[in-house]
């Protein structure tokens, strides 16, 4: 859903040398492969482009990215998400809690880079490959959740319940961003989301009239 995250956080360590060259790795080939897909479509756009503008080689890519869709998927920023979700105050209400990471999310991932966040959301809508990988992904988004909603609630974080929250979590935010992308970007990403987690929290309600 969101966009990659090159640096940490302030009140977080700083990284060594070896994963700072690794990002700086990652964000070349994802920056290569945006503007490639801007100049020439994303079919059209190969690894062997990729690599030769991001000044690597093809193995590199594929050492970093095991697909061509997941440059476009791979979001760097969900296990800090989950840790500023383990960071709340144990007595918030759990759906507050969820409303204060997923605009954290919308800051970092959408507000800061919204040319990229647009363009990643595009291609999950016009590109079958990519929005089949999307799927495939969500099932690794969703055991992490699982995982900070084990730990937030007490609840077993393989059980029935916690396992539907999760993705259903997951899998309405997919289709917020698919919405998004849909109507052209239009609406505010943000009042969206808030939409979605309202139909999480209540239900679906009549409309009135």
């Amino acid at each position: 859903m969101t966009a990659a995250r090159t640096t940490a956080p302030a009140d977080r360590p700083q990284l060594g040398l070896r994963e700072r060259k690794k990002i700086k790795t990652r964000e070349a080939i994802r920056t290569a492969t945006y503007q490639l897909v801007k100049e020439q479509g994303y079919d059209a756009t190969t690894i062997e482009q990729i690599a030769d503008r991001a000044e690597v080689s093809p193995s590199t890519v594929f050492r970093y990215f095991p697909t061509k869709e997941d440059i476009v998927l791979t979001d760097e920023y969900d296990p800090i998400l989950l840790d500023e979700l383990r960071a709340r105050p144990a007595d918030e209400p759990w759906p507050d809690s969820i409303r204060h990471v997923m605009r954290e999310a919308i800051r970092t991932g959408v507000e800061e880079d919204a040319e990229v966040a647009r363009l990643r959301t595009r291609l999950m809508v016009e590109v079958p490959a990519v929005r089949s990988r999307m799927m495939e992904s969500m099932s690794v988004s969703g055991h992490m959740l699982c995982t900070a909603i084990g730990e937030r609630t007490g609840r077993d974080p393989d059980s029935l319940e916690v396992r539907v929250y999760a993705m259903s979590l997951i899998g309405g935010l997919m289709e917020t961003s698919l919405y998004w992308a849909a109507n052209g970007h239009r609406d505010d990403f943000s009042a969206l989301v808030d939409r979605t987690l309202e139909v999480l929290q209540h239900g679906l309600l009549r409309e009135n009239g």
